[in-house]
């Protein structure tokens, strides 16, 4: 059996690990041991696991693969906050995944499909078209990635040199939030996302909190719906972006699928049904839907439901005219939001000298 049609540790659950160690007849205790191994050294070498039965290292050997994505490029931004990786999947295709640095915490932007068929017209994935969905292997093999380079930088931070733009708070640093906000449309991808972010939230793993893992939409309306049903713990955020349908349609086609007024209902249920706020995300267009006219506009189509807003600034790409508004305009609009009751963000712009708005490293190598 070749690398590639073996089956890919990553995709299988603490239970199902069990399961398949016990099938093969070995204890729980040995499927224990290849987890930690695995998601807590970052290794899979189980020929050094104390105590490991040889015959079932040699059957993980030959039965299993562990998945982990090649680097096929890499690059770093000047402030020295953002990382951005460009990761090879067998099939020849490539996917982004982004390391963000934030006071306090790091953030991994990970891709849920190869492309995207939502189409939002600013966007450099929706520019490429869809091609596949993304297994949960490598959903989770994104995270464990941006894991372990947090981890090489521990390891390497007493020889790190000024220039590397390493501060010695990040000698300590572990991955603990995640983004669904790469390339791809999560929702489209629903079992195999869902199933991504339960394997790391296993507290016997990578151990993220559920309140740590955001998943972005633009709207599928049936994927929010079952978010809801089945109370999946993950944060939501949908990307608005326009306050009425026909400016939406325009900038977001798959609101011709999924109309405005379907999609704040949806909302609606959401936020009743988990007893929590949902996040609002608006890419902030220089002159196109920055104007004081749309903030209010916002206001008036969120201030009865529980939310918060995040005011992103346009990551600018070849394929689309736009600018982003600048942090004046960012401000005002977030004053008038204020004027509603809505509390918002305005997001740090990070990565943006290395092309980091999902897709556009990607669309550049095709």
């Amino acid at each position: 059996m070749s690398e590639k049609t073996r089956p890919s540790l990553y995709s299988y659950t603490r239970s199902e690990l069990e399961s398949l160690v016990a099938d093969w007849g070995f204890k729980t205790v040995h499927a224990a041991k290849v987890w930690r191994h695995l998601y807590l050294a970052g290794r899979s070498d189980w020929d050094t696991i104390h105590e490991l039965p040889q015959p079932l290292a040699q059957r993980l050997d030959t039965e299993m693969s562990v998945g982990e994505l090649p680097i096929t490029r890499e690059t770093h931004s000047s402030d020295g906050f953002t990382r951005k990786y460009l990761l090879g999947l067998h099939d020849g295709h490539q996917i982004e995944t982004v390391l963000m640095r934030y006071s306090g915490r790091v953030t991994a932007c990970i891709s849920s499909q190869v492309g995207c068929a939502m189409g939002c017209v600013f966007c450099a994935t929706g520019q490429m078209g869809y091609t596949r969905h993304l297994t949960t292997a490598e959903i989770v093999a994104q995270a464990l990635h941006v894991d372990g380079t947090l981890r090489e930088t521990v390891r390497e931070a007493p020889a790190l040199a000024e220039s590397d733009h390493e501060s010695p708070h990040h000698r300590h640093e572990r991955l603990r939030n995640i983004v669904l906000m790469g390339m791809g449309e999560p929702l489209h991808n629903y079992d195999a996302v869902i199933k991504a972010t339960q394997i790391l939230r296993d507290p016997a793993g990578l151990a993220l909190g559920a309140k740590k893992i955001t998943l972005s939409t633009v709207g599928v309306i049936p994927g929010i719906i079952r978010l809801a049903d089945e109370r999946q713990p993950i944060h939501l955020a949908v990307s608005l972006h326009a306050a009425d349908q026909d400016r939406r349609a325009s900038i977001v086609p798959v609101a011709k699928k999924w109309p405005l007024d379907e999609l704040m209902q949806a909302c609606r249920y959401y936020v009743e049904k988990m007893d929590r706020r949902i996040f609002f995300e608006w890419t902030l267009i220089e002159g196109e839907n920055d104007r004081a006219e749309d903030a209010h506009a916002v206001g008036r189509l969120l201030k009865t439901v529980p939310c918060q807003v995040n005011l992103i600034p346009l990551n600018p790409t070849s394929g689309y005219e736009g600018l982003p508004s600048d942090l004046t305009s960012a401000k005002h609009f977030q004053s008038i939001l204020a004027e509603y009751g809505l509390p918002s963000t305005v997001r740090q712009r990070r990565g943006i000298d290395i092309a980091a708005g999902c897709g556009q490293l990607a669309n550049a190598s095709e």
